[in-house]
Protein backbone atom coordinates (compact mmCIF):
# COMPACT_ATOMS: atom_id res chain seq x y z
CA UNK A 1 0.00 0.00 0.00
CA UNK A 2 2.90 2.06 0.90
CA UNK A 3 4.69 1.50 -2.62
CA UNK A 4 0.94 2.41 -4.51
CA UNK A 5 1.01 5.78 -2.43
CA UNK A 6 4.68 6.70 -3.38
CA UNK A 7 4.14 5.60 -6.90
CA UNK A 8 1.14 7.66 -6.95
CA UNK A 9 2.97 10.52 -5.36
CA UNK A 10 6.01 10.12 -8.15
CA UNK A 11 3.48 10.29 -11.20
CA UNK A 12 1.46 13.16 -10.15
CA UNK A 13 5.02 15.36 -8.91
CA UNK A 14 6.42 14.22 -12.46
CA UNK A 15 2.93 15.36 -14.39
CA UNK A 16 2.63 18.40 -11.80
CA UNK A 17 6.39 19.92 -13.83
CA UNK A 18 5.10 19.13 -17.36
CA UNK A 19 4.51 21.75 -20.08
CA UNK A 20 0.83 22.33 -19.55
CA UNK A 21 0.13 23.30 -23.34
CA UNK A 22 1.98 20.33 -24.12
CA UNK A 23 -0.83 17.84 -22.70
CA UNK A 24 -4.40 15.85 -23.45
CA UNK A 25 -7.15 16.69 -21.50
CA UNK A 26 -10.73 15.67 -21.39
CA UNK A 27 -12.79 18.18 -20.83
CA UNK A 28 -16.19 16.69 -19.59
CA UNK A 29 -19.55 18.15 -19.00
CA UNK A 30 -22.96 16.38 -17.28
CA UNK A 31 -26.81 17.11 -17.31
CA UNK A 32 -28.19 16.41 -14.60
CA UNK A 33 -31.73 16.41 -12.94
CA UNK A 34 -30.62 18.45 -10.12
CA UNK A 35 -27.88 19.59 -7.99
CA UNK A 36 -27.71 16.77 -5.30
CA UNK A 37 -25.48 13.89 -6.38
CA UNK A 38 -27.31 11.32 -3.39
CA UNK A 39 -30.50 11.95 -4.99
CA UNK A 40 -30.64 13.18 -8.69
CA UNK A 41 -29.69 11.38 -11.68
CA UNK A 42 -27.12 12.05 -14.88
CA UNK A 43 -28.82 12.36 -18.19
CA UNK A 44 -26.49 12.52 -20.20
CA UNK A 45 -22.77 12.47 -20.41
CA UNK A 46 -20.47 14.26 -23.14
CA UNK A 47 -16.70 14.88 -23.27
CA UNK A 48 -14.10 16.90 -25.59
CA UNK A 49 -10.54 15.86 -25.94
CA UNK A 50 -7.28 18.40 -26.23
CA UNK A 51 -4.62 17.41 -27.63
CA UNK A 52 -0.79 19.75 -27.82
CA UNK A 53 -3.58 22.69 -28.00
CA UNK A 54 -6.02 21.32 -30.36
CA UNK A 55 -9.48 20.77 -29.79
CA UNK A 56 -10.51 17.21 -31.57
CA UNK A 57 -13.74 17.55 -32.43
CA UNK A 58 -14.05 14.27 -34.43
CA UNK A 59 -13.59 12.52 -31.31
CA UNK A 60 -16.34 14.42 -29.31
CA UNK A 61 -18.78 12.44 -27.52
CA UNK A 62 -22.46 13.26 -26.23
CA UNK A 63 -24.39 9.68 -24.99
CA UNK A 64 -27.89 10.07 -23.35
CA UNK A 65 -28.46 7.84 -19.89
CA UNK A 66 -31.25 5.28 -21.25
CA UNK A 67 -31.24 4.33 -17.33
CA UNK A 68 -32.24 7.51 -15.78
CA UNK A 69 -35.76 6.98 -14.03
CA UNK A 70 -36.68 10.62 -14.24
CA UNK A 71 -36.15 13.37 -16.93
CA UNK A 72 -37.16 16.41 -14.25
CA UNK A 73 -36.40 19.46 -15.85
CA UNK A 74 -34.43 18.37 -18.90
CA UNK A 75 -36.56 18.65 -21.62
CA UNK A 76 -36.80 22.02 -20.09
CA UNK A 77 -33.35 23.15 -19.75
CA UNK A 78 -31.19 20.20 -21.72
CA UNK A 79 -33.82 19.64 -24.62
CA UNK A 80 -33.56 15.84 -23.56
CA UNK A 81 -36.95 13.91 -24.38
CA UNK A 82 -38.09 10.58 -23.65
CA UNK A 83 -37.19 9.60 -27.26
CA UNK A 84 -33.82 10.68 -26.72
CA UNK A 85 -33.41 8.65 -23.51
CA UNK A 86 -34.59 5.37 -25.13
CA UNK A 87 -32.03 5.88 -27.79
CA UNK A 88 -29.58 6.18 -24.90
CA UNK A 89 -26.97 3.90 -23.71
CA UNK A 90 -26.54 2.62 -20.35
CA UNK A 91 -24.49 4.17 -17.45
CA UNK A 92 -22.78 1.25 -17.25
CA UNK A 93 -21.53 1.62 -20.74
CA UNK A 94 -20.86 5.48 -20.77
CA UNK A 95 -18.99 5.61 -17.82
CA UNK A 96 -17.13 2.39 -19.23
CA UNK A 97 -16.36 4.57 -22.27
CA UNK A 98 -15.32 7.62 -20.70
CA UNK A 99 -13.16 6.23 -17.67
CA UNK A 100 -11.33 3.99 -20.66
CA UNK A 101 -9.53 7.67 -21.16
CA UNK A 102 -8.40 8.42 -17.22
CA UNK A 103 -4.92 6.53 -17.98
CA UNK A 104 -4.04 9.35 -20.88
CA UNK A 105 -5.87 12.67 -19.96
CA UNK A 106 -5.89 15.44 -17.31
CA UNK A 107 -9.94 15.79 -16.64
CA UNK A 108 -11.26 19.20 -17.15
CA UNK A 109 -14.47 20.37 -15.82
CA UNK A 110 -16.10 23.73 -14.97
CA UNK A 111 -17.18 23.16 -11.38
CA UNK A 112 -15.86 19.83 -10.81
CA UNK A 113 -16.98 19.86 -7.42
CA UNK A 114 -20.50 19.05 -8.73
CA UNK A 115 -20.02 17.00 -11.80
CA UNK A 116 -16.97 14.74 -10.76
CA UNK A 117 -18.91 14.43 -7.23
CA UNK A 118 -21.69 13.08 -9.45
CA UNK A 119 -19.12 10.82 -11.09
CA UNK A 120 -17.33 9.37 -8.22
CA UNK A 121 -20.75 7.92 -6.64
CA UNK A 122 -21.97 6.59 -10.52
CA UNK A 123 -17.98 4.63 -10.92
CA UNK A 124 -18.18 3.66 -7.57
CA UNK A 125 -21.66 2.16 -8.43
CA UNK A 126 -20.43 0.73 -11.30
CA UNK A 127 -17.49 -0.71 -9.62
CA UNK A 128 -15.16 1.23 -11.73
CA UNK A 129 -11.69 1.58 -9.99
CA UNK A 130 -10.36 3.16 -12.32
CA UNK A 131 -8.47 6.36 -11.32
CA UNK A 132 -7.73 9.70 -13.51
CA UNK A 133 -4.22 11.39 -12.86
CA UNK A 134 -4.87 14.61 -12.53
CA UNK A 135 -8.18 16.54 -12.21
CA UNK A 136 -8.64 20.62 -13.53
CA UNK A 137 -11.33 22.92 -12.68
CA UNK A 138 -11.65 26.58 -15.13
CA UNK A 139 -13.96 27.68 -12.65
CA UNK A 140 -11.07 27.47 -9.66
CA UNK A 141 -8.64 28.56 -12.42
CA UNK A 142 -10.82 32.01 -13.10
CA UNK A 143 -11.01 32.15 -9.38
CA UNK A 144 -7.14 32.24 -9.01
CA UNK A 145 -6.47 34.31 -11.64
CA UNK A 146 -8.93 36.87 -10.23
CA UNK A 147 -7.82 37.17 -6.95
CA UNK A 148 -4.01 37.27 -8.18
CA UNK A 149 -5.29 40.47 -9.57
CA UNK A 150 -7.24 41.65 -6.62
CA UNK A 151 -10.49 41.63 -8.63
CA UNK A 152 -13.40 41.51 -6.78
CA UNK A 153 -15.48 38.73 -7.37
CA UNK A 154 -19.21 39.13 -7.24
CA UNK A 155 -22.12 36.51 -7.57
CA UNK A 156 -22.49 34.83 -11.03
CA UNK A 157 -18.78 36.27 -12.27
CA UNK A 158 -17.76 32.58 -12.43
CA UNK A 159 -20.19 31.02 -14.40
CA UNK A 160 -18.60 29.47 -17.36
CA UNK A 161 -20.57 32.01 -19.62
CA UNK A 162 -19.08 35.41 -17.57
CA UNK A 163 -15.97 33.38 -17.75
CA UNK A 164 -15.89 33.10 -21.33
CA UNK A 165 -16.77 36.68 -21.85
CA UNK A 166 -13.38 37.71 -20.24
CA UNK A 167 -11.56 36.49 -23.03
CA UNK A 168 -13.50 37.61 -25.64
CA UNK A 169 -15.07 34.36 -26.93
CA UNK A 170 -18.31 34.14 -28.49
CA UNK A 171 -21.59 32.82 -26.45
CA UNK A 172 -22.87 29.43 -27.26
CA UNK A 173 -26.47 28.62 -26.03
CA UNK A 174 -26.11 26.80 -22.76
CA UNK A 175 -27.43 23.95 -20.69
CA UNK A 176 -26.30 21.41 -23.54
CA UNK A 177 -23.69 19.15 -22.37
CA UNK A 178 -21.99 18.55 -25.49
CA UNK A 179 -22.13 22.31 -26.17
CA UNK A 180 -20.41 23.59 -22.74
CA UNK A 181 -17.91 20.75 -22.49
CA UNK A 182 -16.36 22.53 -26.07
CA UNK A 183 -17.20 26.16 -24.19
CA UNK A 184 -14.79 24.66 -21.51
CA UNK A 185 -12.46 23.08 -23.71
CA UNK A 186 -11.91 26.81 -25.32
CA UNK A 187 -12.14 28.21 -22.21
CA UNK A 188 -9.39 26.06 -20.61
CA UNK A 189 -6.96 26.96 -23.91
CA UNK A 190 -7.64 30.58 -23.34
CA UNK A 191 -6.74 30.69 -19.67
CA UNK A 192 -3.56 28.78 -20.38
CA UNK A 193 -2.21 31.67 -22.94
CA UNK A 194 -3.24 34.38 -20.83
CA UNK A 195 -1.77 33.28 -17.61
CA UNK A 196 1.50 31.65 -19.70
CA UNK A 197 1.43 35.10 -22.09
CA UNK A 198 4.47 33.14 -23.91
CA UNK A 199 6.06 31.64 -21.33
CA UNK A 200 6.46 28.26 -20.17
CA UNK A 201 3.18 27.20 -18.27
CA UNK A 202 3.88 24.13 -15.62
CA UNK A 203 0.35 22.08 -15.13
CA UNK A 204 1.15 22.75 -11.19
CA UNK A 205 0.21 26.25 -12.02
CA UNK A 206 -3.40 25.32 -13.07
CA UNK A 207 -4.16 24.16 -9.80
CA UNK A 208 -5.70 25.68 -6.68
Amino acid sequence: MVKLLITRYLKRRHLLAKSALKQRYLVIDLELTGLDAKQHEIVSVAWVLIDNQCIKNSQSQHIVNKDVKSLEQSPVFHGISTESVAQGQSLQSILISLSAHFSDCILVFHNAMLDWGFLKIALKNANITTRPKLILDTLHIEKKRLLNQSTEIKQDDLTLSACRTRYELPSYHCHHALTDAQATAELLLAQCHQISRGKELKVAELLT
